[in-house]
């Protein structure tokens, strides 16, 4: 097969996927990957996992084989590639006899790049002379092996099929082998290079935060279902609500469906045409909401869901990090929501008392309670998620429920002397109800038991009630001044930092649990109400076109894609083609009939372009002159930003204004790719992605000569 020449990565992934710029990190795997070495890429969902290994693929002669462990992650990445115009295929038990030789045929014959198949079937004896004539005919460039945390029983979702991949090595010594996993601890990851037999690899480990999903906790009570409904019904797109037990699932999918919303179960309860059929009707958006159990994943790669809702409590922190971050995958603002009760907590309680071994309870145990820290919380819940992972993250996300409205602070250095000290009076061997227990005087068997009424730090938090210090003592722990061990019995460690605050180098500040309020209004953007019109029109025809070639509406153009084209409105092929997400063969499927929509909007949108003020002509004039921002607004008594402003309004409206004297040539290009990139609305974004070379009035001064053009 002739491998296509290209002159830099970025010009073949914008030949191959219509993407302008690689997301963090993807490009030196992308680059390690070409030169055959092997890999270990821990990304969290949505971070654009699947292009570290497809990329490499069509750059390198010889099929890639990818192994997955589910058909619906197979069947939707093939589709997605397809539709790039990309030679890609799966192997599985879906297809009868007729189907899978065709397939074979077009393997052998060097039409496909990407084979996706199950670990099951790839090991099978039946399997191995076909994979011998792929390898003698075409040859192997690569075996990527997606979910790789499913070889370790440490991890998450250990499957035993995937233990037998050890083979792969020793069967094909000289084949690169990249494992790919959204989540691993180090233990986990260890497990997976010994596993797999890794040569060497180079770990990649991507941070864990998801800047764009929203976190919040809601007490759950009586009318909880209430607040659900009403908390679909004021978020847009797709979504996910999951629950504990079947039963509650389809109590809920038929609750919402008699309220008016489109919603199907998906629980191992139903058969697997039933579960197959709901799954498809979601990724294809005719239904909105799939209400599924908390122990049975979906499985699925559908970027667009807007938001998930935990209606019951998830066992562990990882399961709520893996079911949450289903949310959001497109990278696009989505929500996460956990209705929190205690009755949820007992009935979790007593599942894990049946499981019959007391180490996995025990286990179990200490990660439920790290769920309740993380509902109960008082701190950033993204700081709390992420240092679950060994991430740190300090100061306010700006996207959580806690630090949208945050809590009142205050200062309790001393409590947290109080605490540390009895940690460490105690001899760093016991939990933290322990240690409140003394703090607060208790007369307890256990606390007299160990002789800890002799304590000095006996009695000396009588002050503060049990919930305080509960308060306290996690907060120590989510800001990383405090440590605790992983082994189910979570007991509490000092560390560096615990002892700075005991030697009065370090002050506590903490958030109290009291309600305050902080609302933000943000102001009509005109501009911005006319660009969701046009996108909601788009997503109609998308939509469309998918229930005709019977594929989901993602696999044709992403959520962002259809944002820029509805705020940048292409009036050709050629700006059509700039937009991030469109490439030569989406132009040639889709371009025509999209265009058409685009343009039939903007005639209808057209008024008058509106004439300057007279402040406005005033700055033209001095401009005209030869003045520049500076000496404009120095004569004119104002700041260079509102001078700025005249004249990118100046621009917008087609005056006179000479742009090539306030911004260079080549900085205006850079400018304009950027805006095909990221849209017009925001002018942060386009200067974060360009550096702090670009001033905001340069930006501002671009996108007004740019707008003009429409």
């Amino acid at each position: 097969m002739i491998v296509v020449q290209f002159s830099s990565l970025e010009s073949a992934l914008k030949h191959f996927f219509g993407y302008d710029v690689f997301r963090p990190g993807q490009k030196q795997i992308i680059e390690e990957a070409i030169n055959n070495r092997d890999l270990l890429v821990i990304m969290p969902t949505g971070g654009g996992k699947s292009l570290c290994f497809q990329l490499p693929a069509l750059l390198k002669p010889g099929l890639t084989i990818v192994v997955s462990p589910l058909i619906a992650l197979m069947q939707d990445q093939v589709d997605s590639l397809q539709d790039n115009g990309i030679g890609a295929t799966f192997l599985n038990s879906t297809l009868d006899y007729a189907t899978e030789r065709s397939r074979q045929q077009a393997i052998l014959q060097g039409k496909i790049k990407l084979l996706y198949v199950a670990p099951e079937r790839l090991l099978n004896e039946r399997f191995n002379p076909f994979l011998q004539q792929i390898v003698s005919h075409v040859g192997v460039s690569a075996i990527a092996i997606d979910e790789a945390h499913c070889v370790s029983d440490w991890g998450h979702d250990f499957r035993p099929e995937y233990r037998q991949l050890r083979q792969l090595r020793q069967q094909y010594p000289k084949i690169p082998i990249t494992a790919l996993t959204a989540t691993a601890t180090k233990r986990v990851q260890q497990d997976i290079i010994g596993q797999l037999r890794l040569r060497q690899p180079n770990v990649h480990l991507a941070s864990f935060n998801r800047p764009n999903i929203s976190y919040e906790v809601r007490a759950k009570d009586s009318n909880s279902y209430y607040h659900l409904l009403q908390a679909i019904k004021q978020q847009s797109g797709a979504g996910i609500v999951y629950c504990l037990s079947r039963r509650k699932v389809e109590e809920v999918a038929l609750k919402l469906k008699n309220d008016g919303i489109d919603a199907l179960p998906y629980h191992a309860g139903l058969s697997d045409r039933e579960r197959a059929n709901n799954q498809t009707s979601f990724l294809r958006d005719d239904v909105r909401v799939i209400v599924a159990t908390i122990a049975f994943g979906m499985g699925i790669n559908k970027p667009d869901v807007r938001f998930v809702f935990h209606f019951d409590l998830p066992r562990s922190l990882e399961s709520f990090y893996q079911e949450s971050g289903r949310a959001g995958r497109d990278g696009e603002a989505a929500k996460s929501v956990l209705f929190f009760s205690f009755g949820d907590l007992k009935k979790i309680d007593y599942l894990i008392a049946q499981k019959p071994d007391i180490n996995e309870q025990r286990i179990a145990k200490q990660q439920l309670n790290q769920v309740v820290d993380y509902a109960e919380g008082t701190t950033c819940r993204r700081t709390i998620v992420l240092r679950y992972f060994g991430e740190i993250f300090s100061g306010n996300c700006s996207n959580c429920d806690n630090c949208l409205n945050p809590k009142p602070t205050e200062d309790w250095t001393i409590e947290a002397q109080k605490f540390l000290s009895c940690v460490a009076r105690c001899e760093q061997k016991f939990g933290m109800r322990q240690i409140i227990d003394v703090l607060r005087g208790s007369r307890s068997k256990k606390v007299q038991q160990y002789g800890h009424h002799l304590l000095s730090t006996h009695g000396i938090g009588k002050n503060k009630t049990l919930d305080e210090w509960k308060m306290l003592g996690r907060s120590l722990l989510h800001q990383g001044l405090l440590s605790e061990s992983n082994d189910g019995y979570r007991i509490l460690k000092l560390n560096k930092r615990s002892w700075e605050i005991l030697r009065k180098q370090k002050s506590v500040t903490v958030a109290i649990n009291k309600p305050a309020n902080s609302q933000v209004n943000k102001a009509y953007n005109p501009r911005q109400a006319e660009a969701e019109i046009l996108y909601d029109k788009l997503k109609v025809l998308r939509k469309n076109i998918a229930d005709l070639q019977s594929i989901a509406p993602y696999v044709i153009f992403a959520d962002s894609t259809l944002k820029l084209m509805a705020q940048l409105q292409p009036k050709n092929a050629t700006e059509f083609t700039k937009i991030s997400g469109v490439n030569q063969h989406k132009l040639q499927q889709y371009g025509e009939q999209f265009l058409s929509i685009i343009q039939e909007f903007v005639r209808s949108q057209e008024l008058p372009k509106p004439l300057p003020s007279k402040s406005q002509m005033t700055t033209l004039q001095l401009h005209q002159q030869g003045l520049n921002i500076t000496e404009i607004a120095e004569q004119r008594g104002y700041a260079t930003t509102t001078i700025s402003t005249h004249l990118s309004e100046l621009l917008e409206m087609n005056q006179p204004v000479a742009l090539n004297q306030l911004v260079t040539a080549e900085k205006q290009k850079l400018i304009i790719d950027a805006i095909y990139v990221h849209g017009d609305l925001s002018l942060k974004t386009l200067r974060e992605f360009l550096g702090e070379s670009y001033s905001y009035d340069e930006l501002k001064l671009v996108r007004g000569w740019w707008r003009s053009q429409k």
